[in-house]
């Protein structure tokens, strides 16, 4: 018979006050999806908890990892379902294609996209010349952006194709992924398939094909360092806290990069004893309305 350690309760993750928590907190990185709003609009307590961070002059960012609308867009989109967020305070996985272009001279290669008009838009503001899946595509760089007009298996069959083409002619090529995510949260008991799946079935391909080979996506979104980074630096310094409702991006990423995190039961967050679960928040709440 196997016994389960029980945490200490000196380990528990503790139900904090918010008032609390907005005097212990400089800074707040705050998750969109799961945690502010889903699909059926904005989440209880989500502006109310804008609102009081506003009032109390903490400083916020919302960091996603969108990578298939623009800040504006996302900001527009927002306000229609009742949460009224300024581009400005939108720091989105996409956006870090840039970073990423500048650091790696690659201003100017022509880059394979998977994904909306608004990631090919990512690509642009990235320095990068866009190029949609077809057979004959040939490109340095392989960006998984989204899922959403993904044609199935069409896109994918052409992506790949690109990938073994290049690998076995031992020419150079970057992949990245924006969004890590497998699934997110569309509404309550509903959830949809992301670009971070596209990733892991071609990662699996490439493993199979190369299994002595150290090939895969760069990951820029959460919980990989990347965005965290990228927030840190926006935000300036003060004690940060990410508000995530997911164990696996917003709160792991958080852990990793030594920044305390709230999570929120609402979204994707897990269920059962907080005993089980493989990463330990700081905090729990069960929505921001608690």
């Amino acid at each position: 018979m196997t016994h389960r350690r029980l945490m200490p309760e000196s380990e528990r993750p503790q139900t904090p006050d918010l008032d609390q928590l907005i005097a212990e907190y400089d800074c707040w990185l705050l998750d969109a999806y799961g945690v502010l709003l889903d699909d059926a609009g904005a989440l209880p307590g989500a502006v109310d908890l804008l609102r009081r961070l506003d009032a109390a002059g903490k400083p916020w960012l919302v960091v996603t990892n969108s990578a298939s609308r623009l800040p504006e867009t996302l900001s527009h989109d927002w306000a229609a379902a009742g949460i009224v967020i300024d581009p400005a305070r939108i720091l989105t996985s996409g956006s870090l294609l840039a970073g990423y272009f500048a650091a790696a001279g690659l201003s100017g290669a022509r880059c394979l996209f998977l994904g909306p008009p608004e990631s090919r838009a990512y690509v642009e503001r990235a320095g990068g010349q866009p190029v949609q899946p077809s057979p004959a595509a040939d490109t340095e760089v392989v960006v998984v952006a989204d899922q959403k007009q993904v044609r199935w298996p069409e896109d994918l069959d052409d992506t790949v194709s690109l990938i073994l083409r290049r690998v076995d002619a031992g020419r150079p090529l970057h992949l990245l992924l924006c969004n890590p995510d497998l699934i997110y949260p569309v509404a309550p008991g509903r959830y949809g398939f992301t670009a971070g799946g596209i990733a892991s079935m071609l990662e699996a391909v490439i493993r199979e094909r190369y299994p002595t080979r150290k090939l895969g996506f760069t990951r820029l979104g959460k919980p990989y360092p990347p965005l965290f980074e990228r927030a840190r630096e926006r935000l300036g310094s003060g004690r940060l806290l990410m508000v995530g409702d997911q164990l696996g991006t917003d709160i792991q990423g958080a852990v990793h990069t030594g920044i305390d995190s709230l999570l929120v039961c609402t979204g994707l967050a897990p269920r059962g004893d907080p005993a089980d679960w493989p990463v330990r928040p700081t905090w729990v709440l069960p929505s921001l309305a608690d």
